[in-house]
């Protein structure tokens, strides 16, 4: 016990629950779509997917334009995890995650993959709506 006095930080990696990671065959369709199905956690699931590296989640402070508090972001990352979409790896304080496509495509083919594209597409269209509707909003104030 005195050594956890002279290391605070060792007490807190000592306490920490391990990650879960559901085996290959305990991942389903529904709990893929149910994880996915939240705007910010897809986002979320489509960057790390398309990074060659795992990433931290402090990375993803700010989605899609919106401020995610840590804790939001903490339970985010643990519906994908738990979903079996990522696996999070912890490297002292920080858990660093990266996608399990291959495991995925193998158990499901083509559904990762379509899920991603779809949303890149949704994504493109929201964009495009959203500069359509500034330019119209910049005419009308022009126009007054």
């Amino acid at each position: 016990m005195e050594l956890l006095n002279l290391f605070p930080d060792m007490a807190t990696l000592i306490s920490m629950r391990p990650l879960f990671h559901p085996s290959i065959e305990e991942i389903t369709v529904e709990g893929i779509l149910h994880a996915l199905s939240d705007p910010v956690r897809v986002a979320i699931y489509a960057d790390i997917v398309s990074q060659e590296c795992s990433q931290n989640c402090s990375t993803f402070l700010t989605v899609s334009d919106k401020t995610i508090p840590k804790s939001t972001l903490s339970q985010h990352f643990r519906e994908l995890r738990e979903a079996g979409l990522i696996r999070g790896e912890r490297r002292g304080v920080e858990v660093h995650n990266t996608s399990r496509c291959t495991e995925l495509e193998q158990r499901f083919p083509g559904l990762i993959r379509a899920i991603v594209n779809a949303h890149a597409i949704q994504s493109k269209h929201e964009a495009q709506a959203k500069k359509r509707a500034q330019r119209t909003a910049r005419r009308a104030l022009t126009n007054k």
